[in-house]
């Protein structure tokens, strides 16, 4: 039947038009990529619906018990994938999907249509995706076209090269590089490093060349049980970040606690007493900025690879739609984003280079 349906019909429509042929399967190829994207989107949520504490629902209902908020400072993790292996990485490698980076300028400058002053680029590791060229790519973006007052990046440091810098650096307001140990063994435990590269070089060398091509520059530290008892009062004074971020270590579901986790990092917790008496090992150091569990948690704007807010306040990433699909402020309204929490941490500081009027 189908057969000779196709002989009758089609084949005289095919002959009669053949000179559109091109035009339509190039029609066809297009929607049928537009669709692969909006269906990874919504449908390529890796184990989220598992999660430890959070069962994750495309239609749950928005929270209200927040004014909305504007989305002032946005984390955009853009990759998952990572040369670390960090044991308590609460953003693992879940996926390997990256935006095609005219999506993501799309919705960076929707974001900043809707408000957005600063945005940092994260991972996984930033550098990874074209050995460093698509983030600084969305780097210029931001600053040149974009002209935001803040366009930073959170790295381990690695893969980052001089032309890099070369390229991108002047674009850029703040390189942070996470370091939890000035201990090459501890680094090694933790998973801080690749091969026998070693992370505490990779460290100083980006911070020279921050300090050449004028970049601010920061240090991230995740305080576990390997760590918890150092003392890193005379490397942090030496290095002289502009900020240094001490967090404490926090499980996620789904990430790096529960049965689908690609993680398990509940042996590198600490209690709060722990953490408390590291800070106050380090109370003299003038650029220390704390966040427990309870400030971290839910103070942080996260988009994810498909530019859907993640909402933490489960325990676990509950992912909204698309910023792309449905808009910013609709997307927004599942972030879980507590603003005052947010302001309460200090996320709102002199963010820009040029407002930091930095000795250089």
């Amino acid at each position: 039947m189908f057969d000779d349906l196709w002989a009758y019909m089609y084949l005289p429509l095919m002959y009669k038009y053949w000179y559109c042929m091109p035009i339509f399967l190039g029609l066809v190829s297009a929607l049928y990529m537009y669709i692969q994207r909006r269906w990874q989107s919504h449908i390529s949520q890796p184990t989220d619906r598992a999660r430890v504490g959070n069962s994750a629902s495309p239609g749950k209902a928005p929270r209200k018990d927040r004014v909305q908020a504007l989305p002032l400072s946005v984390n955009y993790h853009f990759t998952r994938q990572c040369n670390y292996s960090c044991g308590f990485c609460f953003h693992t490698a879940k996926t390997s999907f990256v935006l095609p980076i005219e999506d993501a300028k799309t919705g960076i400058r929707m974001l900043k249509d809707a408000g957005m002053q600063k945005i940092n680029f994260s991972g996984g590791e930033p550098f990874i995706v074209q050995r460093g060229k698509f983030v600084g790519e969305l780097v210029r973006f931001c600053k040149v076209d974009l002209q935001l007052p803040s366009v930073t990046i959170v790295s381990n440091g690695s893969l980052i090269d001089e032309k890099w810098f070369k390229n991108y650096g002047e674009h850029l307001d703040i390189l942070a590089i996470s370091c939890d140990s000035f201990n090459p063994e501890v680094n090694e435990r933790i998973g801080r490093q690749q091969g026998q590269k070693n992370h505490l070089d990779s460290l100083q060398r980006v911070r020279d060349l921050c300090s050449t091509y004028k970049v601010a520059f920061k240090i991230n530290s995740v305080i576990n049980t390997h760590n918890k008892d150092e003392d890193m009062v005379d490397y942090i004074t030496n290095l002289n970040p502009v900020r240094w971020k001490v967090f404490q270590c926090l499980l996620i579901g789904g990430e790096n606690c529960g049965e689908d986790a690609l993680r398990h990092a509940e042996s590198y917790v600490i209690s709060e007493e722990d953490f408390q008496a590291f800070l106050d090992r380090h109370k003299d150091v003038k650029c220390l900025v704390p966040e427990s569990n309870d400030k971290m948690q839910n103070s942080y704007l996260i988009l994810d690879e498909y530019m859907r807010f993640l909402d933490c306040t489960k325990g676990s990433k509950d992912p909204s739609k698309s910023i792309l699909d449905v808009g910013v402020t609709e997307a927004l309204k599942f972030s879980g984003f507590d603003e005052q929490m947010f302001l309460k941490r200090g996320g709102k500081y002199k963010w820009s280079k040029a407002d930091m009027k930095l000795d250089w």
